[in-house]
Formats: structure tokens, C-alpha cells, sequence
């Protein structure tokens, strides 16, 4: 648990202003999301059955919670880590055509998260996913939807500047993009966490791009990401530099969905390909399952981002340790 406490800080809102422009973000960056994107909000599961393998592993050791229910036998039902696989199948099921979307809201508990000012054990995020076509799965696809996020979030700063003006967090007027192994290229002795802080900082904001596989000059991976919903040559995260706390802030993880080819790829590298066998691989792998691109955009994150919040604990309520919440309180942070 590494906890940043910012020297002189000053939340400029109320709890209960807090509370106010949490909302105004929330309604109004999800209408303007699925308004750029072409998406529809569609109502989604915070469980799912274990056997269906739709659950998101994340970076394959965390848990997930889970229970039975009495009148589902003895069958593990879990919560969801994140909806990335179940929302191709909903893109199917429901009927959804070319260049059509969906997004929902999606809430999780991720109880082996790490907390500290950006992570927390409930996690809240737009979780969203469009139909594309095969010849689609480019590089050009992935940036130019990156690009229309970014717009849809430099739209919500001036939106919130309107209506806050003495809390809003400025952002940079540009995004740039660079891959994992440029960064391994440029920084080779420093972590990819570093190298994360260092180009945030010199570009304002970022999408790194390439995560998952193993990177060329050490062997290792840049981050951990489940063989069976991105691909990891199309994929990515948008970083800003984030100069209230002096270190970098994900708002999004996002790319395009695992092939045929290349999810009997990714599970062979990652040791998992009796996953084959679970019945969405089973159909992704036969084909039946459309083309996508898709991710998840932190609500509590963007949240934080446009008000200057020093700690996710302001805009959202979740359980912190006893001695986080003193020390947060002593420098003027009050968790939720």
C-alpha cells in the first residue's frame, strides 16, 4: 500500500458539491460516449457462473468473490472482475449490427487489489464494446477510436470548467501513442511503471500501446492482460500525467478483441489453453462470435481526474484501512 499525500492540498468542493458534479460526469460522459461511439446502454450481469468462463482474470492471480445460491445447487457463481468477454456474446445475442455498440455500467469487487490513491476493492467503469469488421483489426481502428475517447474526455473538462471553474483539473490538448517495446527501447533500466511515469510526464497524455506479451530486450511482460479478450498486438491503456499527485493516472484499458488465430495464440502463451474448452472460447474460436473493439473507462478515475481529487476515496465510496483514512484526513482528504 503506497499511499501519495500531497503537500497543501485543497479539495476546492464540498462533499456534497463532490457529490453533485459526480453525477453531472457520470450522466454526462456516458450520453456523449455512446453518442461519438454509436453505443447503446444495455443492462449487464455483476455475476456470472464460473463454468462459462466469461469471468475476466485480470492478470491471473487474482480471485475473484464468489458464493452459491440456493436454487442453483452447488454451482460457483462469481462476481465479476470486468465484463470484457460477456459483451461480445451480448453483441450477438442481441442482435447488434456493423459500426452498432453497447456500453453499461459495470461494478466489481476486486478484493486483491493493492489500495492506494487509484485503486480501491470496488471498481466502477463504463464498460463498452462495437461490432467491427475483420479487415477493421488494425492499428488505424485502434488509434482513431482512442482519439474519440480522448475528444469525448477533452469535451467533459470543458463541460465541468463551466460548471466548476475553481475545480477543474486542465488537461492536455493532444494524445500520443507509443508502444511497450519503445519504451523498454528508450528506458531499459527502469520498471515499465517507470517508463510509464516518465513518457506520461513528457506527453501529458498517452495511450500505451502492446500489452500482454513479452517484450523483446528483457523477456518480460510490460503488465499482465487475459489471453482471451484483447489482442495483444491491437491493445492499450490512456494515461494522463496527473500533477496532483506528480505521477501517472489510467483512465481506460481498451483495444481490439481477440481472433480466432490469435486467441489460440495468446492462450498457448500463457499456459492456459485448456480454456479452449470453455464454451465462449469454444465459439469465439469457431467463428461465431462477431469482430470487436472495446474496454473499460474508470468512472471513479475520470471522476477524480477532472476535479483534481488527490484520492479515488473522494469520489467514490469504498472500505479503506483505518491508518489510510487518519492520514488521508490529516492533510484535508476526506474519504467517502
Amino acid at each position: 500500500m503506497t499511499l501519495i499525500l500531497p503537500k497543501d492540498y485543497d479539495s476546492k468542493l464540498t462533499i456534497r458539491e463532490t457529490e453533485e458534479a459526480i453525477r453531472y460526469i457520470r450522466e454526462t460522459f456516458q450520453d456523449e460516449l455512446s453518442a461519438e461511439l454509436n453505443l447503446q446502454r444495455m443492462s449487464a450481469p455483476m455475476f456470472v457462473r464460473h463454468s462459462s468462463g466469461l469471468n475476466d482474470d485480470l492478470n491471473g492471480v487474482e480471485t475473484p468473490v464468489h458464493f452459491t445460491a440456493k436454487d442453483l445447487g452447488d454451482e460457483r457463481i462469481e462476481i465479476v472482475h470486468s465484463l470484457a468477454k460477456w459483451k461480445r456474446l451480448a453483441l450477438k445475442k442481441y442482435g447488434f449490427g456493423m459500426h452498432e455498440g453497447l456500453y453499461t455500467n459495470m461494478n466489481a469487487i476486486r478484493k486483491d487489489e493493492d489500495m492506494d490513491n487509484f485503486h480501491s476493492i470496488y471498481v466502477d467503469q463504463w464498460d463498452w464494446e462495437k461490432v467491427i469488421a475483420k479487415e477493421e483489426r488494425t492499428e488505424a481502428t485502434l488509434k482513431a477510436t482512442v482519439k474519440q475517447i480522448f475528444k469525448v474526455i477533452k469535451h467533459m473538462e470543458h463541460e465541468v470548467w463551466y460548471k466548476y471553474p475553481q475545480a477543474v483539473h486542465h488537461l492536455p490538448d493532444e494524445i500520443h501513442f507509443v508502444t511497450t517495446q519503445e519504451l523498454e527501447d528508450r528506458w531499459p533500466e527502469l520498471t515499465p511503471m517507470e517508463r510509464e511515469d516518465k513518457i506520461a510526464k513528457e506527453l501529458g497524455c498517452v495511450f500505451v500501446m502492446k500489452i500482454g506479451d513479452k517484450l523483446q530486450r528483457s523477456g518480460e511482460r510490460h503488465d499482465g492482460r487475459a489471453p482471451d479478450y484483447d489482442d495483444w498486438a491491437l491493445n492499450g491503456d490512456i494515461i494522463f500525467w496527473y500533477e496532483p499527485l506528480g505521477c501517472k493516472l489510467e483512465v481506460s484499458s481498451m483495444g481490439i478483441r481477440v481472433s480466432e488465430k490469435s486467441l489460440a495464440e495468446q492462450l498457448k502463451k500463457a499456459g492456459a489453453e485448456e480454456r479452449a474448452k470453455l464454451p465462449f472460447h469454444r465459439a469465439l474460436l469457431a467463428g461465431e462470435l462477431p469482430y470487436t473493439i472495446g474496454g473499460g473507462i474508470g468512472q471513479s478515475r475520470l471522476c477524480m481526474l477532472l476535479l483534481g481529487k488527490a484520492h479515488v476515496g473522494e469520489v467514490q465510496a469504498s472500505l479503506w484501512p483505518e491508518s489510510m483514512r487518519e492520514e488521508c484526513d490529516k492533510v484535508g482528504i476526506h474519504l467517502l
